[in-house]
């Protein structure tokens, strides 16, 4: 007999929702036809659910037989012709990766119906494929490693002889669009320092993404010696770097084993001397960088002299940063996977084209209720004048005899709220269009609140971002990073909805955005040492001020187009 363990609240999870809805409400779809109307929607999300909650473990399938893309054409025995340049996406990710343990890596490519445009410098691959080497050589309980951690358990430091391997390592904090910007942005600054990433697991990294590096992994080890301080790490710490520089205790002769980079959106004007290239000399020498971030800094980053040559070398389309470090980095694993491809096979794969609409409200100050109509109205104008979706008609009949095929637009919808799903979907439900376009409304979850600490809740987040990607248009709402993911990602340039304060509907109700690189919220304003208010959003051409946070920063492309 096999032991009896104890059972997660992820299982208890999936067994109670398909417990009662493969005994209750399976039976009131086949038997009850008086209510079969209005209980078919429900039925058929329930058995979407139910399928996606109770499918088996797909770790042990065949990665060729595993999904069925009914959309791609396959060859007679039944499997799906890939070109090898389109399954690593140009050269971006690396050969020879064990493919069903990570069946996301390979196959995603299969599910972009845009054309990618854009293709990563063959510098960016050059330079991938060498961190790929150091990190194999330098990861967690390395030779290299371990050497290196001696001086963290002894907390001495001689930087005049220097370690083989440096790193920086990423301290899990807020939802995950913030995880998912200050990952990419530790990576890229590790490119640019020759250090070696390692990502604190937090509560479930490793059950949302697959390990993006080669043989060894990027997760940093539980028994590092100051992971208890982790969650001690704020502006005031005496092992901040703007600490250290304000009390003096760090030079180019003394440096500690370890420096804590706060670049939290609360960071003061020692912090953001991290971004000055006098002060990167320094950092340079300091072995172990731990950081702490809920902000996408790579714009700041473009801005420092030191890094120019190299950034250029690596991103000549300069809006196209997180797009390829995204794809590179953040491949969803096979439970994730899973409930991608079965919800875009089931509803969005025969759409002629997919509208994303992602809904995030954020700061909007009024009184009464969450502002539905307000923000269903800002949608509905959006989609209007930038035909996106048709208007509806209410003189046409609902139900046209014609046979003639018409086009099939899907709108699919993430959000917190159901209401503005209901809301759409009633609105194309009752009334014809007047082009005659059918469209149909979806939405995969709708939790009501944010669950960072849930584990189910992060794997349906990661499924909508990706999801979203897939789009062919999108709108986004104003400061959300969940939608600077999933645009960026998707390499798409979305349609940002105008924030108002006061609920009133601004003309235009959206903005198109200038590039799919997402806002760095809270940049510097300092200009370094010499302590002068600068305006950093006009400073170089690639660098300018978001749509929708006019202080932030973005990386747009030269010729301002992606």
């Amino acid at each position: 007999m096999k032991d009896m363990v104890e059972m997660s609240s992820l299982e208890m999870e999936k067994q109670q929702i398909g417990s009662n809805i493969s005994k209750g409400e399976v039976s009131k779809c086949v038997g009850n036809p008086t209510k079969a109307m209005a209980i078919l929607l429900v039925c058929s999300m329930g058995s979407f659910l139910f399928s996606v909650l109770k499918d088996p473990s797909p770790d042990n399938v065949p990665w060729n037989s595993l999904y069925n893309f009914s959309l791609f054409n396959k060859d007679q025995a039944g499997q799906v012709p890939m070109d090898d340049n389109k399954r690593l996406l140009g050269g971006l990710l690396p050969q020879g990766m064990e493919k069903d343990s990570c069946l996301s890596r390979y196959q995603m490519a299969l599910y972009r119906k845009r054309l990618q445009r854009k293709y990563p410098s063959s510098y960016l691959i050059s330079r991938l494929r060498s961190y790929e080497a150091t990190h194999k050589r330098c990861g967690p309980y390395t030779e290299s490693y371990n050497r290196t951690l001696e001086y963290l358990k002894s907390g001495q430091y001689n930087s005049t002889s220097p370690t083989d391997c440096n790193y920086i390592v990423w301290i899990s904090l807020s939802g995950l669009g913030n995880k998912m910007l200050t990952i990419a942005s530790a990576f890229l600054y590790a490119l640019l320092t020759n250090r070696v990433l390692l990502v604190d697991p937090g509560e479930n990294i490793p059950d949302l993404f697959c390990e993006p590096f080669p043989e060894v992994s990027w997760l940093l080890p539980p028994d590092f010696p100051i992971i208890d301080k982790f969650d001690t790490f704020n502006l005031t710490s005496p092992d901040s770097y703007g600490n250290m520089l304000r009390h003096s205790v760090v030079s180019n002769s003394t440096v500690p084993p370890y420096v804590y980079l706060n670049l939290l959106h609360d960071l003061d004007d020692h912090d953001e001397l991290f971004f000055c290239d006098q002060e990167q000399s320094l950092l340079h020498k300091v072995p172990w960088l731990i950081l702490k971030s809920n902000n996408y800094f790579v714009p700041s980053l473009f801005l420092m002299q030191s890094f120019e040559e190299e950034l250029n070398n690596l991103f000549p389309d300069e809006g196209s940063v997180f797009h390829f470090l995204g794809q590179y980095l953040f491949h969803p694993t096979n439970t994730v996977w899973g409930l991608i491809t079965r919800f875009y096979e089931a509803y969005l794969a025969r759409a002629d084209e997919i509208i994303g609409i992602q809904v995030r409200i954020i700061g909007i100050v009024g009184k009464g209720p969450e502002p539905l109509k307000y923000v269903v109205d800002q949608i509905v104008g959006c989609a209007r004048n930038e035909n996106l979706l048709p208007e509806i008609s209410e003189k046409k009949p609902i139900i046209n005899p014609s046979k003639q095929h018409k086009t099939m637009k899907a709108v699919l919808i993430t959000s917190l709220s159901a209401g503005y799903f209901e809301t759409l979907r009633d609105m194309y439900w009752t009334h014809q269009t007047a082009t005659g376009e059918i469209i149909e409304v979806y939405q995969p979850s709708h939790e009501e609140n944010q669950h960072t600490e849930n584990e189910m809740h992060n794997m349906k987040a990661l499924a909508e971002i990706n999801l979203l990607s897939l789009s062919d248009k999108l709108i986004t709402s104003p400061w959300s990073t969940f939608g600077y993911v999933a645009q960026s990602l998707g390499g798409l340039r979305p349609w940002i909805l105008v924030k108002s304060d006061n609920q009133t509907l601004t003309d235009p109700p959206c903005s198109r955005a200038a590039s799919m690189d997402p806002c760095f919220h809270t940049p510097p304003n300092g200009n370094c040492r010499e302590k002068n208010w600068v305006d950093k959003g006009k400073i170089v051409p690639h660098v300018q001020h978001c749509e929708d946070r006019s202080w932030g920063l973005k990386l747009v492309d030269r010729d301002n187009e992606s």
